[in-house]
């Protein structure tokens, strides 16, 4: 559960940014919004080799 928590913990730290950019129209709030998706998406790809490797062993 600990990438599960890593990822819930990446998202929590966007909140701040969320509000800033889209409440206030800070734009590097949204320069910051923007790096941190990436790497979600770099973190969610990480996650999805690791289950499939994980599966394919098993078989």
């Amino acid at each position: 559960m600990s990438k599960f928590d890593e990822l819930k913990g990446m998202v929590d730290a966007l909140e701040k940014d969320f509000n800033a950019f889209y409440e206030k129209g800070n734009k590097a709030a949204g320069t910051r919004i923007r790096k941190a998706m990436q790497d979600l998406k770099d973190k969610a790809q990480e996650i999805r080799t690791e289950i499939q490797n994980i599966k394919n062993s098993g078989e």
